[in-house]
């Protein structure tokens, strides 16, 4: 007889807490659910450190000091102990201006900032410096393979 009423009272326990749970879910506000999602996607972008679409934009003046200023960094870097520099000038000076010019697509006001006032290099531009000089410096048609088939005589 115990086992019975022990049963009985597990389900009606059981029975009760799930329309318990099912009628507070019920009752819940659609509006106040959208206007709280709304907030946290709000509050997660404005605290991502990686998204710079809230950043001021570089102006197009900006950009374009940054780009000859790099470059021309870029051309003394690269010609500070050449025996020819004015040779050497004329050959870096391509590579250099398409290195700055790729980095000036993705520049930031921060970085943009750093560099042309504070005269600093941010870890962003290094970063930015290797994806750049990896696409203007690959060879553009990659070299003929070796014939290694022998032709009978």
């Amino acid at each position: 007889m115990t086992t019975y009423n022990f049963n009985k009272n597990l389900i009606f326990s059981l029975l009760t807490g799930c329309v318990f749970a099912l009628s507070l879910n019920a009752c819940s506000d659609k509006n106040s659910d959208k206007n709280a999602a709304a907030k946290a996607t709000t509050e997660q972008a404005a605290h991502n450190p990686f998204d710079h679409s809230h950043d001021t934009p570089v102006t197009d003046v900006q950009k374009h000091k940054f780009e000859h200023a790099f470059a021309d960094q870029c051309v003394a870097r690269e010609t500070k102990h050449s025996s020819n520099p004015e040779i050497d000038k004329e050959r870096f000076s391509k590579p250099c201006l398409c290195i700055a010019t790729y980095m000036m697509k993705d520049l930031t006001n921060q970085e943009a900032e750093k560099y042309l006032n504070e005269h600093e290099n941010p870890r962003s531009l290094q970063i930015k410096f290797d994806s750049a000089a990896y696409h203007c410096l690959q060879e553009k048609t990659p070299p003929k393979d070796p014939d290694f088939i022998r032709q009978p005589h």
